[in-house]
């Protein structure tokens, strides 16, 4: 199988290169040439247009930061749609809006070929080693026929039924993320003005019911002082977006989420729109004049897990 992937950014990248490590025949495409011209250096192909990928190639992945940019790969003069064809596959991996997919999967359909949705979920650390966990939404006989790549950038791959479950399911798990990331500047917060050794606070929390995947991954870098997840401010404003517009669409009214959007809104005008997502704590330190560091935390995250072949859950 001949695999396509468009967007090489701080998640594609890293999914990008689970493939070609494994020796899968890969072309990419990325604004970033360096970037593809590191590929190239390992073994990729390079491709001058989405239309020209989608020609040469079986599995069609977009891995892109907003609905906005993967409706231009898709859609322009030389998108993605204009060369894609019968019985081919797009893998719609970026965090997006569960109705952008489904339109653009009708002009997919329209040409013969087959979408599904594949979002992952698990941090970048994961995604560097092919640990990662991926959601796919779509027909069933489509996914199973590209397991063996979903299953080399991924330790656990669900599928999730038809198509757009599996965006819907992302942005609820990134929705849940983001809660407990701002929780956390509290609880830290909180622990600091006590006196309390941030390092046991945070040994405590990890083996109380008051863990979760962010305090043990986030709470890490942000004990270090360099905030460094590999995840942006802007992004977070996206996803918790998102999810926000989504229960608006479904007339569920929520008292948690538009707080969350209105946070991280403010973070990123305080910040920047490219400042590490677990920043958001700052504001917490901002305002109380703290900060929450500790000695024995690493600058950045890395999977100490050895890779390993994924599977279906």
């Amino acid at each position: 199988m001949k695999i396509g992937f468009i967007g090489l950014g701080n998640v594609g990248a890293k999914l990008a290169g689970s493939l070609l490590r494994n020796n899968f025949d890969l072309t990419v495409i990325d604004i970033d040439k360096n970037i593809t011209k590191d590929f190239a250096s390992r073994g990729a192909k390079i491709s001058n247009s989405p239309k020209e990928l989608a020609e040469e190639v079986d599995l069609i992945i977009t891995c892109l930061p907003s609905p906005l940019i993967c409706s231009e790969v898709m859609e322009s003069k030389d998108g993605l749609i204009e060369g894609i064809s019968k019985n081919k596959i797009w893998l719609e991996m970026s965090t997006t809006d569960e109705s952008e997919i489904k339109r653009l999967s009708k002009l997919v359909t329209a040409k013969g070929a087959i979408p599904l949705d594949g979002p992952v979920s698990g941090g970048c650390h994961r995604a560097a080693t092919g640990n990662i966990a991926i959601f796919v939404g779509g027909e069933k006989n489509s996914f199973k026929k590209i397991l063996p790549a979903l299953t080399t950038m991924g330790r656990k791959v669900l599928y999730t039924g038809d198509l757009g479950s599996a965006t819907v399911l992302k942005v609820i798990t990134n929705y849940l993320a983001s809660v407990h990331l701002v929780a956390l500047g509290e609880a830290w917060t909180v622990a600091k003005k006590s006196n309390l050794d941030l390092a046991k606070v945070y040994k405590g929390i990890e083996v109380s019911s008051g863990n979760s995947f962010v305090h043990e991954t986030e709470s890490q870098v942000i004990l270090n002082g360099s905030y460094n997840i590999n995840f942006t401010m802007d992004l977070v404003v996206k996803d918790t977006s998102l999810f926000d517009n989504l229960a608006n669409k479904l007339n569920a009214p929520l008292e948690i989420s538009p707080l969350i959007v209105k946070i991280f809104k403010d973070g990123q005008k305080k910040y920047g729109s490219r400042a590490w997502s677990s920043m958001i704590v700052k504001r917490m330190e901002d305002l109380n004049k703290i900060n929450f560091r500790a000695d024995g935390f690493p600058v950045e995250l890395k999977d100490n897990e050895p890779e390993e072949k994924g599977h279906e859950i």
